[in-house]
């Protein structure tokens, strides 16, 4: 038999020398370029950089309770206790969609437990590892449902302005044609009803329309029931499909029912909708990720093809969401008891940032600052649109040491009774300096 001979092993000395790399070969990742940061995470680093003892970001996401960190509910740290001592729990693998009850309570959260579409079995829930895997899981149901329909051809509008990484989100599942619709008003410091629906009439049919049905971010101005009313039947009559966003969710209002209307109310006049959740902010469970996916159908008969492919794409996303988080809201949720100390605990966080607002809005009207402020008191939840322009929310970060977005919108939690003076101070200054 012939024996086989051996490549030549001996290396070109000027190939080894090239890079530093035997065989001359650039790495696949020469051409890669950094991308470009965040505001937030440009913010962070700015702020982290100050020295100055008095700096204040207001940029964050998170809750921050009275001494400035973030906050977990005493609720929620027993419930971790008890579940961690308790002998009969066992490490598993939860399914791709995620734990069964915590899926059956959160749908009953945003819908409702005496839901048409509950009854009538035409809804799916899935759990994801957060609120962005919630939007993404749902971008990829789009673009599957919609590759096999030759007759669809309707970008996604999101409102403007909006999460700055919600584009990408979509761009990411292989949705290129996005596009925005008119939502705040600068002028009015508020949501502008007649431009919102001029842009979504002349939306091409079947568009799919993003809305967040509570808490907005990053303005916290959030859309009325007759503004709503107005909108559903607009689209229904376009044939757009609503995707509803829950982000942080129960804390505009301390009241679970109050938050998820919009859902319910689309929901009762038969639309398919999508629903992205979090139960982050509402449970304190930032490090946990917990997010759910709400599908609700035209029939249950979709159910089950929806449902597969739901679970095919998860296990190329994530294979399976961490069950910890999601057993913490399940175990919340399931247990009367629990829900009333959960949303008594929720409540005092709610009624804590409306009186920041409350506060801020008297102190710039004592210090005489230019312009009238209900605004901050007229929005809700976590973050506020101050209406200030990017010179002065430069001038606040150069100047004073207080960083927001260059939206000009700030997390109201983040004031606090030791910083509330300086930073209404300098929101005064911001608007009376020539900059």
């Amino acid at each position: 038999m012939k024996k086989m001979k051996r490549p030549d092993s001996k290396l070109n000395e000027t190939e080894v020398k090239q890079n530093g790399d035997a065989g001359g070969h650039l790495s696949v990742f020469t051409n890669v370029h950094t991308a470009a940061g965040s505001p937030e995470k440009i913010l962070l680093s700015a702020f982290k950089k100050d020295t100055n003892p008095g700096k204040a970001y207001l940029a964050g996401r998170e809750y921050y309770s009275e001494d400035g960190k973030t906050f977990e509910l005493r609720l929620v740290r027993r419930i971790k206790q008890q579940l961690s001592a308790d002998p009969t729990t066992r490490p598993e693998y939860p399914s791709p969609l995620g734990l069964t009850e915590f899926t059956r309570r959160a749908t009953e959260v945003a819908l409702g437990k005496s839901s048409r579409a509950i009854v009538e079995e035409r809804v799916l829930g899935v759990q994801t590892p957060g609120f962005t895997a919630a939007v993404r899981l749902g971008a990829e149901l789009l673009r599957n449902w919609y590759d096999h329909c030759a007759a669809w051809c309707g970008p996604v509008y999101l409102s403007s302005p909006c999460d700055d990484s919600l584009a990408g989100i979509f761009q990411a599942a292989g949705i290129q044609d996005i596009r925005e619709y008119y939502y705040w008003d600068d002028q009015q410091r508020g949501v502008c009803l007649d431009k919102l629906l001029e842009d979504l009439e002349k939306a091409p049919e079947r568009s799919v329309v993003v809305l967040s049905a509570s808490a907005h971010y990053p303005t916290g101005a959030d859309l009325s029931h007759n503004q709503w009313a107005v909108i559903t039947e607009l689209i229904m009559r376009r044939r757009h499909f609503p995707f509803l966003l829950l982000p942080p969710q129960a804390l505009c209002y301390g009241n679970v029912e109050r938050e998820a209307w919009p859902v319910q109310y689309c929901a009762s006049q038969g639309m398919e909708l999508l629903c992205a959740q979090s139960f982050s902010h509402c449970f304190g469970l930032y490090g946990e990720a917990v997010g759910h996916l709400l599908c609700v159908l035209k029939q249950n008969s979709l159910l089950l093809s929806v449902q597969s492919q739901a679970a095919t794409i998860v296990k190329s996303l994530w294979a399976q969401p961490s069950a910890g988080g999601a057993n913490i809201v399940a175990t919340v949720l399931s247990n009367p008891a629990h829900v009333v100390e959960w949303k008594e605990e929720v409540k005092h966080i709610v009624e804590r940032c409306m009186l920041i607002r409350e506060l801020l809005r008297e102190r710039l009207r004592l210090l005489g600052a230019p312009g009238c402020w209900n605004h901050l008191t007229q929005q809700s939840g976590l973050y506020c649109n101050t209406g200030l322009s990017e010179d002065q929310v430069e001038f606040l970060s150069q100047r004073r040491h207080v960083y927001l977005l260059p939206s000009g919108c700030l997390n109201v939690s983040a004031i606090n009774g030791r910083n509330l003076d300086y930073i209404a101070e300098s929101i005064h200054r911001a608007l009376t300096t020539s900059l």
